[in-house]
């Protein structure tokens, strides 16, 4: 990304973000959205504790708006509405920062991420100890656009699967999170080929998904929209 930018690192209890700016009004906006979209769903889910552990889509509710929202991703990838949390808070940041009157708006949350930019912003991606883990990446330039990846073997998020990724793009986070979801519980099984098009099948019957990249077993499946991928300097 080009141009001053404000980078701030926020962490709330289990929403670890990385929220970046041009405006230091946003940054606050988006740290104020996160609180309280967190504690909505704090006080939701202690009156409906299947909302927390399920593992199929429920009916969606009319409030809170982050409950709505994951409800509503879960439904569309047929996946429990906790797959679509972080995203569902990442886009509610977003847009309270667009609220706020800023041009570039990112939201990463445990490493799904939401973004709407008028300049282009390159993100990495994490698949645990792989050799490619943080050392490609996408450039994405076309927004609104949201990122999300899903592992069976590196993320601390559950999964069915064996994935080192299962990345999806989508407009939205919260469906971009819980489609990861799904297309990283069906990639398993010794033959690669197989099960990288099994999550791409799976990934592709999601309305709303617009691209999908999957790495397995040293093995690597595209399908859709894809953003220019890039390679990462490694961190020091």
């Amino acid at each position: 990304m080009t141009g001053i930018l404000i980078k701030e690192n926020f962490t709330l209890k289990e929403s670890q973000c990385t929220i970046i700016s041009d405006r230091p009004q946003a940054i606050e906006a988006a740290k104020e959205s996160i609180r309280r979209s967190r504690q909505e769903l704090e006080l939701y889910v202690r009156a409906t504790p299947k909302f927390l552990h399920t593992l199929t889509p429920i009916p969606v509710p009319e409030k809170p708006l982050v409950a709505k929202m994951m409800a509503e991703a879960a439904k569309k990838a047929d996946v429990g509405p906790m797959a679509a949390v972080a995203g569902a808070i990442a886009d509610l940041a977003v847009e309270a920062m667009k609220q706020a009157g800023c041009t570039v708006a990112v939201v990463e949350n445990g490493g799904e991420i939401m973004a709407d930019s008028n300049q282009p912003v390159d993100v990495a991606v994490a698949a645990g100890d792989e050799p490619l883990s943080k050392r490609f990446g996408f450039r994405l330039t076309e927004f609104p656009l949201a990122v999300a990846t899903s592992s069976g073997r590196f993320s601390h998020a559950f999964s069915f699967g064996d994935a080192e990724a299962a990345t999806v793009f989508c407009k939205n986070a919260a469906l971009a999170d819980a489609a990861a979801t799904a297309v990283g519980n069906v990639v398993k099984g010794d033959d690669a080929e197989a099960a990288i098009q099994a999550g791409i099948t799976r990934g592709l019957s999601i309305e709303g998904v617009e691209g999908i990249f999957i790495l397995y077993k040293g093995q690597v499946g595209t399908a859709g929209k894809i953003p220019q991928m890039i390679k990462v300097k490694p961190s020091t």
